[in-house]
């Protein structure tokens, strides 16, 4: 385990997603006071959801200056813009659409009737651009020092789209790919890598259920990230756990902080 690595538990997902979204409320007020602006990258899933309705319902949220924030995603199912299963279409219902954010600075994946048509191949190398144009000299690199990365996870320890075993897990070149076959629907995705992740100065990874405990238990162990992916998600800076007790479950000594 990273010694980065902190571990927050929850007593349910309602509560997990509500301290989530105050704890994201927080962070993103302090750092558009200490440098103007803030980047997020936004996760889809129950829970990544489930957060930004919380975000939308907070007296809080207007403390965050929308028009100064870039919103990013770590993944996106590769479907029509208007299909249900997108990742960009549930945060816009959840949250977008209902704050203030500068249409310029909302950095969405191409769908699959978008631009680049039927070719998850273009909308990977299209996104890599946009993550390119947005690095900064200080950066280091072709993607921009994100402040702040939401990722879920899956039970069998997938996280964005890089699968267990996929090539996206022995991606360290490129920053976006091309997912196909993904063992869950839809099978085609577009997701950034592992190189790219760990751009990111903190990396908050939020689950629940009893159905996750496993794969935080065996990320927090130290499992290598090809067979285990969320293992490789780790932020420059902090790599953040929110997880509900049930996601908990199996950590035995590592060291948490409670929340009931």
């Amino acid at each position: 385990m990273s010694t980065t690595s902190e571990v927050v538990i929850y007593g349910n997902p309602d509560l997990l997603a509500a301290a989530s979204a105050a704890r994201l409320v927080t962070r993103l007020v302090d750092l558009q006071a200490a440098k103007g602006s803030a980047s997020l990258v936004l996760t889809g899933g129950g829970t990544g959801i489930a957060v930004l309705e919380q975000l939308r319902q907070s007296p809080a949220r207007d403390a965050i200056d929308w028009s100064r924030l870039d919103l990013y995603w770590g993944d996106e199912r590769f479907v029509p813009r208007e299909d249900d299963e997108r990742n960009e279409k549930q945060a816009r219902q959840a949250l977008l659409d209902h704050v203030p954010v500068d249409p310029e600075r909302v950095h969405a994946m191409a769908p699959s009737d978008g631009e680049f048509g039927d070719d998850p191949d273009a909308a990977a190398a299209a996104y890599a651009d946009v993550l390119a144009a947005h690095a900064r000299p200080e950066d280091h690199g072709d993607v921009p020092t994100f402040d702040i990365m939401l990722l879920g996870l899956g039970p069998e320890g997938h996280t964005a789209s890089i699968f267990p075993e996929s090539p996206a897990a022995y991606e360290y070149d490129r920053s976006v790919v091309a997912v196909r076959n993904c063992p869950k629907p839809p099978p085609t995705r577009v997701s950034l890598t592992f190189p790219a992740i760990r751009s990111a100065a903190e990396v908050w990874l939020l689950t629940t259920g009893e159905g996750k405990a496993d794969a935080v238990a065996m990320a927090l162990a130290g499992a290598g990230e090809v067979q285990l992916p969320v293992a490789g998600a780790r932020g420059r800076r902090r790599t953040l756990w929110l997880v509900d007790k049930a996601a908990a479950s199996k950590l035995g000594n590592v060291p948490t902080t409670p929340h009931m």
